[in-house]
């Protein structure tokens, strides 16, 4: 089993939706990632380069969500699992992504989830 970093509730802003008027807008969607780290916390001995930077991670994740927009959170899921994998040195990428839409409900959201050798 993986140590894990865990950024929860990082807040997106994009443009998203399958409607040209629900794109028209910005909307705030919510993350949160798990990072799988391939080293033991205890064998990082407390060096700061033996980890991944969460701070560069979310601000990453959010810059390319406000990149373009999409129509669908599977897509910008699958887009910042890999963009994790492709950019920082993280084993393994969990998104679990938000989206408050439906009435009734409190959010949709997908989850993807990414190792190194998918």
């Amino acid at each position: 089993m993986l140590d894990e970093i865990r950024i929860t509730a990082l807040r997106l802003t994009t443009h998203i939706g399958v409607p040209d008027e629900e794109r028209a807008s910005s909307q705030e969607l919510e993350a949160d990632i798990t990072l799988h780290v391939s080293t033991r916390f205890e064998a990082m001995n407390d060096d700061i380069t033996a980890t991944i930077d969460y701070a560069a991670v979310a601000a990453r994740l959010q810059a390319l969500a406000a990149e373009r927009p999409r129509r669908l959170i599977e897509t910008l899921a699958a887009e910042m699992a890999a963009c994790v994998l492709g950019e920082f040195q993280a084993a393994g990428v969990t998104i679990d992504l938000r989206k408050r839409i439906l009435p009734d409900t409190d959010h949709v959201a997908v989850r993807v989830v990414r190792g190194r050798r998918e």
